[in-house]
């Protein structure tokens, strides 16, 4: 279906036992797509005027006949307009979307709820087109056309108070138009009237017009035809049809010849219409409050009641009448899940982002995962309100973890808890392998303010075990040791962004965050860091996108988080500096690091605190150059980049004191043949330092093997000196 605008298409197809809805942006080629709950087939689907809903022709699972639905693109609800044992089909809004007009093999133009296996009927080949108010008031439809022997099929609008169809009244399918009109039924207190269509046929063609489709400009009409043996499409000049008159066509001779008497063996007629007896659906003005309602439950008594009349009746037409058709009973939805996505892939980054252990200060080592197995699995409900993940990693020198999630999201504020083990090696100062485990569990409720923006507070609780590996006869006799911590998180979260294509966004994100950890022993250690991240995603012309970040960071307490800088995430090739010296390593007991800051290797500035800028301008060049997707997936999603890092990480809250801009080592040289009390040569050297560095460069970016392929070629400058070339390949999007 064409949206009205003509920037989008939608698509509707099958998927795992799923009914899904795509929305294609045929500009910025974004896919939107919605779940279509409780189908079993969709036959047809029209946008209304505006775009914000659509009107379909479905098959509901269950049951055996097509009815008429709308559903809301932006609440995803769905409304149901007919409901009874006649089969609907293509329906589509007209009159600035006030009515809907369908095709329907109904023989009474009033909706009979109660239509069910207990009604016996005989079912019309042919359809008539009748016309529905939207929203619907009451269950009376207005008839276009009442031609028992005569199809009329394909409605479609034309300007606002017309309907073109075809006919095959002649025995050949040609085009009719009809005008809605009205007259006055009767009198009394106010004006009653009768609404009704008048027809008259537009077109007088020698072959079938099996199908047509007049765009929303009303300038060109497109037809399928069957000629000369070939399925042919033509596409003309749409004429004025409302003042074209046409003859009716002469009926060709097997129209002419057929018995149009109906064969009605149990002598049904159509069933008169009386308005005054038909129940009034009572309108109000504030709609379905999505919101704020709920399911009522019927008595017992009253149930067993109706069903037991319902049996009676049941059978005493199944003696009648064999043939009854059985319909199924209607049943409440219970929980079920189905899964939303399953990956396994080779990957270098963690589950859960957690703080590690400082490693320590003689040889700092910021630990990477490297390449791991990974797998991971996600599962939620029919109505997308529970969401439960599960996952594992692990790595050659045997390093795993395991995650498991679950989210709630029914309410206007969602909850998810999080249970996450994760394993690492570890070599610290006191030269003995140890093995940390650390458990985490976090408990977070989101509530948002708008669409773009949100709220979260996580409860936090740690767990710590570092195991002495037994290297040696010093490690065999550690015991293990345990560390425990709370912790409170509080977060705001904006983000507009919108995905124009992988690694390629307009809008802006910001996150600011703050949390706070207490060691649960006696020792009244703690955690106290917060930080923001703020980005922009600029359009400079079609997919070309101009992206800055800005992000900060510092943290307090007695066990602090230090921030290394340099590197980039998920690094394939990571590399640490030794030479850049930790102030006062005693005052930290977790590590992380701040990224991008590419042309160094991890630890070219250290601290409690940290800043960074970085600048991208992402050039997308075959989908840039092509304007529209191309099949393989390496060139669909090449880019080239080109950037600028600066950045600094500093201890205290001066970044320009001593301790920030000298790096000092100290050599001691013991000479053995030195007289008693000679402490022999000692040697420190000092480097002066910048706490700022920066760093320039370009990138490549594609989709290769599935992975999002990062390479950098870049140059890092400290103190105003041009640094040596670096390559960096990593496995990530964005920053």
């Amino acid at each position: 279906a064409w949206h009205p605008s003509g920037k989008f298409i939608s698509i509707i197809y099958s998927s795992k036992d799923r009914i899904l809805l795509q929305i294609h942006n045929l500009e910025t080629k974004e896919v939107v797509e919605r779940i279509l709950p409780g189908f079993e087939k969709i036959n047809s689907c029209s946008y209304n005027s505006d775009g914000k809903k659509i009107v379909l022709s479905a098959v509901k699972k269950g049951k055996g006949q097509s009815d008429v639905f709308v559903f809301n693109i932006n609440s995803s609800g769905i409304e149901q307009l007919t409901n009874d044992i006649w089969d609907d089909n293509n329906p589509v809004f007209v009159n600035n979307s006030k009515q809907i007009v369908f095709e329907s093999n109904r023989l009474s133009d009033t909706i009979k709820i109660s239509d069910d296996a207990n009604y016996l009927v005989k079912f019309n080949r042919n359809s008539d087109l009748f016309m529905a108010s939207y929203p619907i008031t009451n269950n009376v439809l207005v008839r276009l056309t009442n031609t028992p022997e005569i199809n009329e099929i394909r409605p479609l609008k034309y300007k606002d108070e017309f309907v073109t169809y075809l006919s095959d009244k002649n025995g050949i399918y040609n085009r009719y138009l009809a005008k809605f009109d009205s007259a006055i039924k009767f009198i009394d207190t106010t004006e009653h009237y009768n609404y009704f269509y008048s027809s008259r046929v537009v077109s007088n063609s020698d072959h079938n017009i099996i199908d047509h489709h007049i765009n929303d400009s009303s300038s060109q009409i497109a037809e399928v035809i069957f000629n000369k043996g070939k399925d042919m499409l033509l596409i003309s000049p749409l004429e004025e049809l409302d003042l074209k008159i046409i003859n009716e066509p002469k009926k060709t001779w097997h129209k002419s010849n057929i018995n149009t008497i109906i064969d009605d063996p149990y002598n049904l007629r159509e069933i008169p219409t009386n308005e005054e007896l038909i129940p009034q659906k009572k309108e109000t003005n504030q709609g379905i409050d999505f919101n704020n309602y709920k399911f009522d439950k019927p008595s017992n008594g009253k149930i067993e009641e109706k069903n037991k009349n319902n049996i009676n009746t049941k059978d005493k037409l199944k003696n009648n009448y064999p043939n009854l058709m059985n319909f199924p009973i209607l049943q409440n939805y219970y929980t079920s899940f189905y899964t939303d996505f399953v990956v396994t892939q080779i990957d270098n980054s963690f589950l859960g982002n957690n703080y590690q252990k400082f490693s320590g200060g003689g040889s700092p080592l910021f630990l990477n995962p490297g390449l791991n197995a990974m797998f991971k699995v996600s599962i939620s409900d029919l109505m997308e309100n529970q969401r439960i993940m599960a996952g594992f990693r692990i790595n050659p020198n045997l390093d795993n973890e395991f995650m498991l999630s679950w989210e709630q999201r029914q309410w206007l504020a969602d909850h998810k808890v999080i249970f996450d083990r994760q394993t690492t090696s570890n070599f610290p100062e006191n030269n003995y392998y140890s093995k940390i485990i650390t458990h985490t569990i976090n408990y977070s409720i989101k509530y948002p303010f708008s669409p773009s923006s949100s709220s979260r507070m996580s409860f936090l609780y740690r767990n710590d075990r570092t195991i002495a590996l037994s290297y040696n006869d010093y490690a065999l006799k550690l015991n293990p040791t345990y560390e425990n911590l709370a912790g409170l998180r509080l977060e705001y979260v904006f983000d507009n962004t919108r995905n124009i294509m992988l690694n390629i966004l307009n809008g802006c994100r910001l996150k600011i965050w703050t949390e706070y950890w207490q060691f649960t022993d006696k020792s009244k250690r703690n955690l106290i860091t917060s930080g923001f991240d703020a980005r922009h995603y600029l359009k400079i012309h079609r997919q070309i996108t101009w992206c800055n970040r800005f992000a900060g960071g510092n943290s307090l307490g007695t066990d602090r988080l230090i921030f290394y800088l340099g590197g980039v995430d998920n690094w394939l090739n990571p590399n640490f500096n030794n030479a850049v010296n930790i102030i006062k390593p005693e005052q930290y007991g977790f590590q992380t690091l701040a990224t991008n800051m590419r042309g160094f290797d991890q630890n070219i500035r250290n601290g409690n605190n940290f800043l960074i800028f970085n600048s991208e301008l992402r050039i997308p060049v075959v989908r840039y150059l092509l304007n529209k997707p191309v099949r393989s997936e390496f060139f669909n999603n090449f880019q080239i980049i080109g950037f600028t890092d600066i950045g600094m990480s500093w201890y205290g809250p001066n970044p320009l004191s001593k301790d920030n801009t000298e790096n000092s080592k100290t050599f001691i040289d013991n000479d053995p043949n030195s007289g008693k009390g000679s402490t022999g040569i000692i040697i420190k050297i000092i480097d002066q330092k910048s706490p700022l560095v920066g760093g320039i460069g370009f990138g490549l970016r594609s989709k290769l093997f599935g992975y999002f392929v990062r390479f950098d070629i870049s140059w890092g400058i400290d103190n105003l000196i041009l640094q040596k070339q670096m390559l960096g390949l990593s496995l990530s999007t964005d920053f």
